[in-house]
Formats: C-alpha cells, sequence, structure tokens
C-alpha cells in the first residue's frame, strides 16, 4: 500500500508483499483472486515455484516460459532465485511498468523468514517490505503440522494469516483457534476459495473490477460457493478524520493495543508540532506496522485520515481510543516521536523483520 496512487508526494515505494504456505494451501488461487479483484491496480508477481510461469488476467498456468512476461492487463511474472531477487526487483520497480504492488509467491518449501530478510535487505530504492501472509490449508492442518512442524515457526513470523479451504474442514473452528494459538498478534482472515479482500494487503485503484476468466477452484462448484461479489461480507470498518494533530504517544499506544480483529490500518497521520514537515502514511496488516514519512502536498488541509479493517470490531470504542489520542498539548517534547520511529524504515530505531 505505501502511498496511494496519483499521490502528489512525489515518486512512490512499492509494497512488496511476501507470500508464503505448504504446498496446496492454495496460495497460487489466492493470488490469482488478488489478480481478478485488483480494482485496477498493476500487480507484479514473483513466483518461486516453477523455472518460469506465465500470468494471464486471471490465472496463474504451468506453462513454461523464458523470460518474465508483460501481459496486456499490466501483471508481470517471472520465477526467481534467491540470489537474483534484486535482480527482478529491479525489473517490476522501473518506472515504466507502472507496478503498484510486487506479490512473491514463495514456493511450498520455502523458507519465508529468509524472504522476508532479502526484502529488508534489498537495495532497491523503489521498493518497501509489505508484510508476510502465509496460507493454511484448513483441511489438511493437522497432516501439515505431522509433515511440516515448522508451520508453527512460521505463523509466528507471519503478519496476516488466510486460513484456507474452510469448506472442506470438518472442524474448522477448532482450526482457527489453533492457528491463532501459533500467531503472534497476526492478523488471522477465514477464507474459501483464497477470497479476502485486496485492501487487506494494499490499496486497491478506484474503478471497476476486472473481468474475465476465474480460477479452477473458482470455477469449480461455483453456483454453490459463489461469495465472489460479497468481499466485505463479515468485515467492519471505521473511518477516522482528524483536523488536530495526533499525539505520538497516544497513537502508539493505541497501535500496540490493536484487538485480534483489526486486520488492516492504512491512511495519512499530522504529527503536527513533532514534525511540521511531514505526513505520515501508515500501513499495518495484522501485526506489521510501517510509517512513511513524505512531505506535505502543497495544497489542501492538513488532517490525519485513516481506514480500519477488521471483523468483528467495536467501532465506537475504537473511534472513542482514536479522538483519545489526539493531542491537546501546545507543545511538542524531543522525544515524543521515538516510539513511530522506530517503525520507520531506515531509522535507526526501526525493528527487525520479527517485530
Amino acid at each position: 500500500m505505501v502511498h496511494s496512487p496519483g499521490s502528489s508526494s512525489g515518486p512512490q515505494q512499492i509494497p512488496v508483499v511476501v507470500l508464503a504456505g505448504f504446498l496446496g494451501s492454495g496460495k497460487t488461487t489466492l493470488l490469482n483472486h488478488l489478480l481478478h479483484r485488483s480494482g485496477g491496480s498493476r500487480i507484479g508477481a514473483i513466483v518461486n515455484d516453477f523455472g518460469s510461469i506465465e500470468i494471464d488476467a486471471m490465472a496463474v498456468a504451468g506453462a513454461l516460459g523464458d523470460s518474465t512476461v508483460s501481459l496486456g492487463n499490466g501483471c508481470l511474472c517471472c520465477a526467481v532465485d534467491a540470489s537474483e531477487l534484486d535482480v527482478y526487483l529491479d525489473r517490476l520497480a522501473a518506472p515504466g511498468t507502472g507496478i503498484d504492488v510486487i506479490v512473491i509467491e514463495a514456493s511450498g518449501l520455502a523458507e519465508p523468514q529468509e524472504l522476508v530478510r532479502m526484502v529488508l535487505a534489498s537495495e532497491q530504492p523503489g521498493v518497501v517490505y509489505g508484510g508476510l501472509v502465509e496460507v493454511v490449508d484448513a483441511a489438511e492442518f493437522d497432516d501439515t503440522r505431522a509433515r511440516h512442524p515448522e508451520i508453527e515457526r512460521h505463523l509466528a513470523l507471519a503478519d496476516l494469516v488466510v486460513v484456507n479451504k474452510l469448506d472442506r474442514a470438518d472442524d474448522a473452528d477448532r482450526v482457527l483457534g489453533l492457528v491463532r494459538e501459533f500467531t503472534d498478534r497476526a492478523a488471522v482472515v477465514p477464507a474459501t476459495y483464497g477470497r479476502i479482500d485486496p485492501e487487506f494487503l494494499f490499496d486497491c485503484r478506484p474503478g471497476e473490477e476486472r473481468v474475465g476468466q476465474l480460477s479452477f477452484d473458482d470455477l469449480h462448484d461455483h453456483d454453490a460457493h459463489d461469495h465472489s461479489g460479497h468481499l466485505h461480507t463479515g468485515y467492519d470498518s471505521l473511518s477516522f478524520a482528524s483536523d488536530v494533530p495526533m499525539d505520538p504517544r497516544a497513537l502508539m499506544r493505541f497501535l500496540d493495543s490493536r484487538p485480534e480483529g483489526l486486520y488492516r490500518i492504512k491512511g495519512y497521520v499530522d504529527f503536527g508540532p513533532y514534525d511540521s514537515r511531514n505526513r505520515y502514511a501508515v500501513h499495518a496488516v495484522g501485526r506489521f506496522l510501517r510509517f512513511y514519512p513524505e512531505p506535505w502536498p502543497a495544497a489542501g488541509d492538513r488532517l490525519t485520515r485513516l481506514v480500519l479493517i477488521g471483523s468483528g470490531l467495536d467501532t465506537d470504542t475504537l473511534g472513542k481510543e482514536l479522538e483519545a489520542a489526539r493531542n491537546d498539548a501546545p507543545h511538542a517534547d524531543e522525544h515524543g516521536m521515538w516510539g513511530v520511529l522506530r517503525y520507520v524504515q531506515g531509522s535507526e530505531e526501526e525493528p527487525d523483520a520479527e517485530s
């Protein structure tokens, strides 16, 4: 997400989302869904499963190719070797591609922690790490844990966990409970056929959704499980705006204590006297949190604008807590921004990949 498309603040950094999960969990189906429901956003995809795989408008297929492919809908796909990740990021982040978000679909046997570290260590200035998404097969969760006990460690690293294929699980509630036990403040999103709201991961451009061929899982028993037009069903959202600057300490207390069901936070924050030059774009997916300072646009009011998305949220309480985080103090102290700066990439206070 980082910056909304069309921002006047200058060149945007492209968020890089790592999509991981063991073989058969539904990563490719989820990626298909993101491509289909991207709202006009251009997605660059780096796929680690095969030598080279083309992505068409709606589906990832096993047709081998020899090079990176740019298709009419703007989706790109290439194979990646871990040592060459920066080469592909350079290619996808080139200004002429018009890419809004990059999704790395990891191999089913990949080590997600290493991919995260590589993205964080990237020397490509046009990209920024956007979080780790782990996909879990609910129907096969017990067998997967028996074969791959490291899944518990992977879940503990994730920022968002998609518990997929819930419609095929005999005891979906038990699986969801187990997954939540293994996560560390990650957002846990239930799903069937990989269908989650893309706005959990990145800002979709306004406009009509693309229409075209659905993935194989979407086509299977489509009439019985067609929820494609109801992505927001069961989700709550809260929009917050303030013409009074936010107190950084109070806002960080709010963010550090955000409830389990709060999947996504996006928007801009005005810290007023603490930093009068910049507004701070905020991007949170589950426990993943980053602030991105950028100069205020020349025109327009200086406002804090936030959108919160989740499930089972007490929006009234969250709204009151945000209201309480507005800054009524007339003067800023020099240490007030330290908590925020810990989550600015490249700052001395930046947390490591697991924070």
